[in-house]
């Protein structure tokens, strides 16, 4: 498969590649599968791609969580070394052109005080409601190159209790 076939069957046209890498062939191996299973994981279980209730949580500790991808992926990258080269060709892109443009703005404003104003964490959590979309087709993508099956969507989302009731 080309690494940006990939990226497009998940929904993440938002990743630019060179026009080599995007015509790259890529083929995961046992390494790359396990690597992709530990971020996973560990995306499944945070505010990545879970609910953020208006009523719940907080601001500066969902963009910390946000900002978790980066110490954990580099983490799995160092650990598991030169052995995981093709997830590092889907895990760096996303990292760098999806999850930083949204860390690097909230930051500056969170280290500024802006969380303490009502009107900005609504358009924190508009925006991390975007972002989480993006990033779950990524854990999606994930569980596809890990081989396990996807449970992304286990639990419905907020918007979608109406929809069963």
């Amino acid at each position: 498969m080309q690494l940006g076939a990939l990226f497009k069957d998940f929904r993440l046209e938002v990743i630019r590649l060179g026009p080599a890498w995007f015509n790259a062939e890529i083929s995961f191996s046992e390494n790359d599968k396990d690597a992709a299973w530990e971020l996973y994981v560990e995306m499944l279980t945070r505010i990545v791609t879970q609910p953020l209730p208006s009523e719940d949580g907080d601001e500066k500790t969902a963009l910390d969580s946000v900002y978790s991808l980066f110490p954990t992926t580099r983490t799995i990258l160092r650990e598991r070394g030169r052995n995981t080269i093709e997830f590092s060709k889907v895990a760096i892109p996303v990292l760098n052109q999806v999850v930083r443009p949204f860390t690097a703005k909230w930051h500056r404003k969170s280290v500024a005080g802006a969380f303490k104003d009502p009107d900005v964490c609504r358009q924190f959590r508009e925006e991390l409601a975007v972002l989480q979309e993006k990033l779950r087709n990524y854990n999606r993508l994930l569980a596809k190159i890990a081989g396990v099956e996807d449970l992304t969507d286990l639990e419905p989302m907020p918007e979608d209790d109406n929809a069963s009731n």
